[in-house]
């Protein structure tokens, strides 16, 4: 796959923490209830950390008590990426940044969370930055 935005793996680790880098770059995940945007209720735009691209808006977010941010929408179609993932025993469905392939977390769909799409994008906190809307 080729993206927008490439570099060689010596410049992503240098860019990211360590802590980053294994989740955006290495499809780490952060422990649950650990994240900072867990529980933000915070209106905005969230965009990838790595590269800065818009993800998802505080409009798709909802509380899942799940352990990481839901979302049941991306801000538009074309900025994640969704691949097959059948690490770890499972097939799901891995989410990632359209511009530049890092990992963002998994989709679940028909879980039953009362959203418009019955879809929720399990996202990690680390692999986003949000930019609170203003006023």
């Amino acid at each position: 796959m080729s993206y927008d935005i490439e570099k060689p793996d010596e410049q992503w680790r240098a860019e990211l923490s360590p802590n980053e880098y294994a989740v955006l770059r290495q499809a780490g995940t952060e422990p649950a209830f650990t994240g900072e945007y867990t529980d933000t209720t915070a209106k905005g735009v969230y965009s990838c950390r790595a590269c800065g691209a818009e993800l998802f808006t505080s409009e798709t977010k909802f509380a899942s008590h799940c352990g990481w941010p839901s979302f049941f929408d991306p801000k538009d179609t074309d900025a994640v990426e969704l691949v097959e993932d059948r690490s770890h025993g499972m097939v799901r469905t891995e989410v990632r940044c359209a511009r530049c392939g890092s990992h963002l977390g998994h989709v679940f769909a028909g879980e039953g969370y009362p959203t418009p799409t019955d879809q929720r994008y399990c996202i990690n906190s680390i692999s986003l930055r949000l930019a609170p809307e203003e006023g």
